[in-house]
């Protein structure tokens, strides 16, 4: 069985550090948390949660899980995708994402309630202060997975609240179409602006 605790962020890097297969330590973080066995005590696995790599994703509203490594201890890796999701939503974020490799199958962040959004292109590119990406980690395509937290998702798209009615999704939606707020703060079916919405959230009401 297992559980989570709260890790520092020195902690969960010197697991990276060892088990990690081919991304290194990171140099900060919103929170980690690790996963821990019950009957051994042991620590065997480990998130980093930061803010987003990408510099147009709004860090306010959106959480990336940055590093995520386990021991290979059965469900770790979806346990911890999953009490990452959960920490995010309880701190008011909207959105919680990660990047996984071109050829991995995504099936613990399936498990864990996350969907796929996207393949990205990967490759070089410079940081504000004009120094090149780093090169000793994966720079090829990736994988973007996410979960919604406390956002407002646009009428008909799709999400994974059980109680919610709808169930396609639409490829592309006219700037003024209406939103249906789909949080745990907010009526499923109260129908609102992007703005109301946006202003709801953030009010935390």
């Amino acid at each position: 069985m297992l559980k989570i605790v709260h890790l520092e962020l020195a902690e969960a890097n010197a697991l990276v550090d060892e088990l990690h297969r081919h991304h290194k330590p990171v140099r900060g973080h919103r929170f980690s948390v690790g996963a821990v066995d019950t009957k051994s005590g042991k620590l065997v696995g480990a998130a980093i949660v930061g803010r987003p790599v990408a510099r147009a994703v709004n860090y306010k509203t959106t959480l990336e899980v940055t590093r995520l490594v386990t021991d290979g201890t059965k469900n770790a890796c979806s346990f911890l995708y999953a009490a990452a999701a959960r920490a995010g939503k309880e701190l008011g974020y909207n959105k919680i994402q990660t990047y996984i490799l071109e050829e991995e199958n995504g099936t613990t962040l399936r498990a864990a309630g996350w969907s796929f959004e996207e393949n990205t292109r990967g490759g070089q590119w410079k940081h504000t202060d004009g120094k090149p990406r780093r090169t000793d980690q994966p720079t090829q395509k990736k994988q973007r997975w996410s979960k919604s937290l406390n956002a407002c998702l646009p009428n008909n798209a799709c999400t994974n609240d059980p109680a919610s009615p709808r169930e396609t999704c639409p490829t592309k939606l006219a700037p003024d179409q209406p939103l249906r707020c789909v949080c745990a703060k907010v009526d499923g079916n109260r129908i609102a602006t992007a703005a109301d919405c946006e202003i709801h959230n953030q009010a935390g009401s």
